[in-house]
């Protein structure tokens, strides 16, 4: 059987999309020295990894190795259970408010100032816990709540200002574009 063409004023059918693997005469084609590098660079990345198992074993007593995977599937939970289901619920608060009118051009700001918020958040939960506990209280001596504090309130405010200050180029903006004062004419 022969496979008939479409009448002059019928589309042709599209052909079958070409597969998206790499075909074998490019993999052919790639330099030796490129492949020498992958190869070495697998086998530096094993051998460290090795070797910080190794220190690791050495390093930890046997009664830490075992509370070692209890407090990684710790922070998978926490991570999973309260920072995914919090940070999907901010955003979709914030999506949700940029909806009204010129919202969307503060849209930025107030996700940069969340964003801002969380990291240094984040960073700070190891020592807002550890404060003054452990062998030698004077390791860390400095009130770290407070700090903490000051720096998301620098965060917050900072952010505000941005908005206040976005938000008076928008009046500002939309107010001379009504009154046709555009262009310095």
């Amino acid at each position: 059987m022969t496979a008939e063409k479409p009448p002059a004023d019928q589309p042709e059918a599209p052909a079958e999309q070409a597969p998206t693997t790499i075909p074998a005469e490019a993999v052919a084609a790639t330099p030796a020295g490129a492949r020498v590098a992958r190869v070495a660079l697998g086998v530096f990345g094993v051998g460290f990894g090795l070797c910080g198992l190794r220190l690791l074993l050495q390093a930890v007593s046997v009664d830490a190795l075992v509370r070692l995977p209890l407090w990684l599937g710790g922070a998978v939970v926490v991570d999973d259970f309260f920072l995914v289901p919090l940070t999907v619920s901010a955003g979709w608060l914030v999506t949700h408010w940029a909806m009204g009118p010129d919202r969307h051009r503060l849209v930025g700001t107030v996700r940069t100032t969340l964003l801002y918020v969380g990291v240094t958040t984040l960073i700070a939960i190891p020592l807002l816990i550890r404060q003054g506990k452990g062998v030698n209280p004077t390791v860390l001596p400095r009130d770290y709540l407070r700090d903490w504090l000051l720096l998301e309130a620098t965060i917050v405010a900072v952010g505000v200002l941005v908005l206040v200050v976005q938000r008076r180029r928008l009046t500002f903006s939309r107010s001379r574009a009504s009154s046709g004062d555009i262009g310095g004419r």
